[in-house]
């Protein structure tokens, strides 16, 4: 099931990344970018449900697609981190704790699901919380303005940010700690 509707949804978020770079080199003003940016991060963020609902629905559930889903989502956030430090919106410590727990995670699931262990990193609530907390934070840092003439976007953003940060530590101290046990059993 490699080009059901739910997968090539998924694509679209892989495909939206050069989009949403690509948008801060527009000869348009700043405001426009950000607008731009945030409405197409918005939108293709709101694939990731989308593409979930639509693949139980339309009984289109794949090995493939559950596979390629959390790696477009990573991948989404990371790129956008990464434009957000290079615009000044975000902290480069933001970006490597978000990008180093998605590295260390999805490596070890691989290593979990090569040992057959992969209930012990089954995705958790800890973890979704986190993805809700970069998927909020980074629409309000790339749009960096007043939203309804009175939410500080900016600020909102920089703590929705940090926020998010901890929970991607404490994400990942969580899924480590799970997976602690079969570890232990591997390196002995």
């Amino acid at each position: 099931m490699f080009f059901t509707i739910p997968t090539i949804m998924t694509w679209t978020r892989i495909a939206a990344i050069p989009l949403i770079v690509g948008v801060f080199y527009l000869p348009i003003g700043p405001a426009s970018q950000n607008l731009v940016a945030t409405v197409m991060f918005v939108v293709f963020a709101a694939t990731d449900w989308l593409d979930g609902y639509l693949a139980r629905k339309l009984n289109q559930v794949s090995s493939f697609g559950a596979f390629l889903d959390p790696v477009a989502d990573k991948i989404l956030v990371c790129a956008s981190v990464l434009v957000l430090v290079h615009l000044g919106r975000a902290d480069v410590f933001v970006a490597l704790i978000i990008i180093g727990r998605e590295i260390a995670i999805s490596a070890l699931r691989e290593w979990m699901a090569q040992i057959g262990a992969t209930k012990s990193v089954a995705v958790h609530l800890v973890g979704k919380l986190k993805t809700v907390l970069q998927m909020v934070a980074i629409p309000f840092l790339l749009f960096d303005g007043l939203l309804l003439g009175v939410i500080n976007t900016r600020l909102w953003g920089v703590w929705l940010i940090w926020i998010a940060a901890v929970m991607t530590v404490w994400s990942m101290v969580y899924y480590l700690q799970k997976a602690l046990p079969e570890i232990r059993a591997r390196v002995k």
